[in-house]
């Protein structure tokens, strides 16, 4: 069984993710691991904490001489940050540990704060921020690296772009290789792939700074090489645009996830939305008109790029506080304010790679089982050929 856990808070000593059910032999780089962690915390509109904060990954179980043993992959990802925190949360209660704390009573709209301090039964929203907060994400795009590489090994790449920040928007198609030079950058400014539309980007996100406000957006992941007939149309959850949709939204701040064209084909007739078929009889096989259907057809990948879509709102935390309730005295208060961002996109398309890469992975894994790679190699190809004869 293919699965992954995270755990850690925003300001503890660190960030620790498992993951389950990678067969043994797939190649693993810590440095491209390490990449990914860099990426996720580039472009412009990020915070103080990315001043403080250099991710990198310790893998402290199942790789062993750059390679996979088959048991759970551990990750553990150091918070620097956590020297400054270490007598505010600690582990243990200390007899003065009460007026070291750092609660946070006055609630931000937008956030788990208050929601999951109702539930939880807390007075201090510190201990629902920490969990809630988007540093978690840190893990996921550590495991997600390493799904990268085993999906690499069958020739499918994961890859994102940013396409919309505030009312500034892409408006043509990137082609693949705009995506894959993008991610090669060594400066990272909104993860777009046009420059006039990034610099209408920039502009966006200079005015959130000028007011103290932030910008939300769009970001693209795509998934280039997919074969056909991962995913099954045979149960609700077995649905791969189910799983793609639930991974994307679970990113924090996103509230919204299209697959595909979505949006316009809500809006045309039928005529104008189904991707047509056709039959190269030379390469002998099925090809299609377009793909606005996203790669997905009926909860199976049909052989054409995954595309997905998630829309990003604006992060909560804001220098200019909204209005807001004191958890103690219930009176009206201005939101509290934690150091944070005004932007966060690129970021978040890094994160969708992962959450895309793990749900790939999971499926491959699913379809073609294997305890080593060799034998995965062995399943996949023979699935490839049953393809090729069909």
């Amino acid at each position: 069984m293919f699965r992954f856990e995270t755990a850690g808070e925003s300001h503890g000593a660190c960030l620790v993710a498992t993951l389950t059910g990678l067969p043994a032999g797939v190649p693993v780089s810590v440095a491209a691991v390490n990449r990914e962690l860099w990426r996720r915390q580039q472009g412009y509109g990020r915070g103080g904490r990315m001043k403080i904060e250099t991710d990198t990954a310790e893998i402290v179980s199942g790789v062993r001489h750059s390679q996979t043993t088959g048991a759970p992959i551990a990750v553990i990802v150091r918070n620097r940050d956590w020297q400054n925190w270490t007598e505010a949360l600690p582990v243990e209660a200390a007899p003065d540990s009460a007026e070291k704390q750092k609660p946070l009573k006055r609630p931000r709209p937008g956030h788990a704060d208050l929601a999951g301090a109702v539930k939880y039964n807390y007075h201090d929203a510190r201990y629902i921020l920490e969990r809630a907060s988007a540093r978690e994400t840190t893990a996921r795009v550590a495991l997600g690296a390493l799904a990268k590489q085993y999906l690499r090994q069958f020739g499918i790449e994961v890859l994102s772009h940013v396409i919309q920040v505030g009312v500034a928007r892409l408006e043509r198609h990137a082609e693949w290789d705009e995506l894959a030079a993008l991610a090669q950058k060594d400066e990272v400014l909104l993860g777009c792939v046009d420059p006039e539309a990034e610099a209408r980007m920039k502009a966006v996100v200079d005015e959130a700074y000028r007011t103290g406000d932030t910008v939300g957006g769009v970001f693209e992941v795509r998934a280039h090489g997919v074969p056909v007939g991962l995913g099954s149309h045979i149960t609700w959850d077995s649905r791969l645009d189910g799983k793609l949709a639930q991974a994307i939204l679970s990113i924090q701040a996103v509230k919204g996830v299209m697959i595909g064209e979505a949006e316009l084909a809500a809006e045309e007739f039928g005529s104008k939305v189904q991707d047509t078929i056709h039959y190269d009889r030379g390469e002998r096989r099925f090809t299609r008109g377009a793909n606005q259907a996203g790669g997905l057809e009926g909860g199976i990948t049909n052989g054409q790029d995954i595309v997905v879509r998630g829309y990003l709102k604006p992060i909560s935390t804001l220098r200019r506080p909204l209005e807001s309730v004191d958890l103690d005295t219930r009176e009206p208060a201005l939101a509290a304010y934690e150091r944070s961002d005004v932007c966060v996109v690129p970021a978040a398309g890094v994160i969708g790679e992962a959450m895309v890469a793990l749900v790939l992975a999971g499926a491959m894994v699913e379809k073609f089982g294997g305890d080593s790679l060799t034998e995965a190699r062995r399943n996949f190809d023979g699935y490839i050929q049953q393809i090729r004869e069909f």
